[in-house]
């Protein structure tokens, strides 16, 4: 019965680890994919900046795709989670991908 359970865990935290590791490789190659130019017209850190952060975040979150609770990994989707709510949104106004106008809050 116990041995069950941490089969089951162990599954649950493998599933958990690998969807973090994808949310932080599809922050590391969005962020690869915008002009730098984009990133000083919305007054946010350069492109080489956001590239080593998110690029640390995938590296870690590859580490600890196995163990999605520790600590580094945490650090590690709070970096990519960043960058994927603030920076992305952002860039995509910028460039004019926003869609709709849209405030800090939501569409005006």
């Amino acid at each position: 019965m116990v041995d069950g359970l941490w089969q089951v865990q162990n599954l649950v935290a493998l599933v958990l680890g690998i969807a973090l590791f994808a949310m932080q490789v599809y922050a590391f190659v969005d962020a690869l994919r915008h002009r730098e130019d984009a990133y000083r017209a919305a007054s946010k850190l350069t492109k080489t900046w956001w590239c080593a952060i998110t690029g640390v975040c995938a590296a870690l979150g590859l580490l600890s795709i196995t163990n999605p609770l520790q600590i580094f990994e945490i650090i590690a989707v709070v970096g990519a989670a960043v960058y994927l709510a603030d920076v992305r949104p952002a860039l995509q106004r910028v460039i004019g991908r926003g869609g709709r106008n849209e405030g800090p809050y939501g569409p005006w």
